[in-house]
């Protein structure tokens, strides 16, 4: 890769130093529950590094003189097997094994990585990131000691590299054939089971060294039914920080039956007429307007810059004094949680806004330091190749106190919006555009047809600021979502109560 040091000078920029040369471990995790449960000598063995060789890597990260270093090694591998036409016919696998290196001067950021863990090679990583950038001052040495784990969100009881493909395999197959039983207008299903398994060993020139273990599971299922000539789909699925203890018979039932419920409603749905009006927001799923339309706006770096709506809203009141809405990296088996982040920082809950006042950005290492405040733990990267940024982790808005058929009861003409599955937004401005696959009118204060494929349109700051009434029927959604941004992806969650806003523009018939 060649690169201009100049424009990364100016910038802030990254480079890969190496080439991937594979140890001879990267089958799989080696090492028992005893080893792992050791920590930092398990992670140093797993890596191949001694302390020693972190002290020397810091050192040259900070011989241009930076204010801060981190080292992130990262060894992550993944599985999928995937079903279609009643039978399990792909697997593929892959492993990221590497090591990043960051260093801070200021406002200025150097960031170079190895795919091929020598003590050479990591050198060469480390004072590429510290010419990147230069302060011209030296730096004291550092000596390391570990970060206690003190919560662990996710515990494992059957790693993943215990079990075979073939032991896989039943569980497609049953979510699969339960699929079939419980509907005779299914005419396909298509499944997959995904896990990853991440071994992360982190140090800095604070003198900070992690070890962290991290799975993942998600399954899911996409049914298509048929009914008098006419096609229809939907989906459904869950995501975990869990190992194999999460394939289970009830949750391939749970699967099963949501994605018939979401699919055979679809054959009764309409578009609806578009224009401006009252929408409820489903518990759960609705919590994509939290994510999309308002919680990037709150990211630090995006009000470090000046760029969010929120910059300069900071201890003010925002929305209605009912609304509570927090970023959480605690919740056990979330897909979203983090023990520690991917600066060294323990995992936490953070109020974001509290009856109705922003009480909190989102925070990494930088833009704490630029607003003379704790990291709140959101400093987070896709891997060892990414600096970390400020992301979301769990994002959801607190239970209300109305129920949601109190709520449906105001609403003359309106829209009840049920499940989404993307959506997009423009962070400056807030402005956003969601796709609902499908939901219900609402007339005279009772849900009435299905509607289905339609456009949410609006401003996120203005969206939340039009919130009337909150659910008390809060709900997490444990689905696959995953967040892209500065183009890296995070997995996260989000959920909410259910919530009306008084207004937004829906996208409809004309």
């Amino acid at each position: 890769m060649k690169f201009n040091r100049r424009d990364f000078i100016k910038t802030g920029g990254m480079v890969m130093i190496g080439s991937l040369a594979a140890p001879s471990f990267l089958g799989g995790c080696t090492g028992s529950a005893a080893d792992k449960a050791a920590g930092i000598s398990f992670a140093q063995n797993h890596f191949g590094v001694s302390e020693q060789d972190l002290k020397k890597v810091l050192a040259a990260a900070l011989e241009k003189g930076g204010d801060y270093a981190d080292l992130f090694f990262e060894h992550t591998y993944r599985n999928n097997i995937g079903l279609q036409d009643g039978a399990v016919n792909r697997a593929a696998s892959n492993i990221d094994f590497g090591m990043g290196v960051r260093v801070l001067s200021g406002d200025q950021t150097g960031y170079a990585y190895v795919e091929t863990i020598t003590l050479d090679e990591m050198l060469k990583a480390a004072r590429t990131a510290a010419r990147i950038a230069n302060a011209g001052k030296t730096t004291a040495a550092v000596n390391l000691t570990e970060i206690p784990v003190t919560n662990n969100y996710y515990t494992v009881q059957t790693a993943w590299d215990e079990i075979a493909v073939k032991e896989k395999m039943p569980y497609l197959q049953k979510l699969n054939d339960k699929v079939f039983a419980l509907d005779k207008r299914v005419n396909k299903v298509s499944a997959s089971l995904g896990d990853s398994t991440s071994h992360i060993l982190f140090c800095n020139s604070e003198g900070q060294m992690y070890y962290d273990y991290r799975p993942m599971v998600t399954l899911s299922a996409v049914c298509i039914m048929e009914e008098n000539g006419k096609i229809e789909n939907s989906y459904a699925a869950r995501s975990y920080r869990m190992g194999a203890e999460f394939l289970t018979d009830e949750v391939i039932e749970t699967l099963a039956k949501e994605a018939i419920e979401k699919t055979s409603i679809l054959f009764q749905a309409i578009k609806p007429k578009g224009g401006e009006m009252p929408v409820v927001m489903g518990a759960g799923g609705s919590g994509i307007l939290l994510h999309e339309a308002i919680g990037h706006a709150f990211e630090a770096d995006f009000n470090r810059k000046n760029t969010s709506i929120f910059a300069d809203q900071l201890n003010k009141k925002i929305c209605n004094e009912n609304i509570t809405v927090v970023d959480d990296g605690t919740i056990p088996f979330n897909r979203g949680s983090v023990n520690i982040d991917d600066e060294g920082i323990e995992g936490q809950k953070t109020y974001i806004v509290k009856d109705g006042v922003l009480t909190s950005y989102l925070h990494d290492r930088l833009s704490a330091k630029h607003y003379g405040i704790p990291s709140t733990g959101n400093g987070r990267r896709e891997s060892f190749r990414m600096m970390p940024i400020p992301r979301m982790r769990a994002t959801y808005m607190e239970a209300g106190n109305v129920t949601e058929e109190e709520m449906i009861s105001t609403v003359k003409k309106g829209i009840y919006a049920s499940n989404f599955t993307n959506g997009q937004v423009q962070i400056g401005a807030g402005d956003f555009t969601f796709f609902v696959k499908d939901g219900y009118l609402i007339e005279n204060g009772k849900l009435t047809q299905p509607i289905k494929d339609i456009n949410i349109i609006g401003n996120g700051p203005k969206a939340l600021a039009d919130i009337t009434m909150v659910g008390n029927n809060y709900k997490m959604d444990n689905g696959t979502w995953t967040c892209g941004k500065d183009g890296q992806s995070c997995p996260v969650t989000c959920g909410m109560p259910s919530a009306l806003v008084s207004k937004l523009t829906v996208g409809g018939e004309s």
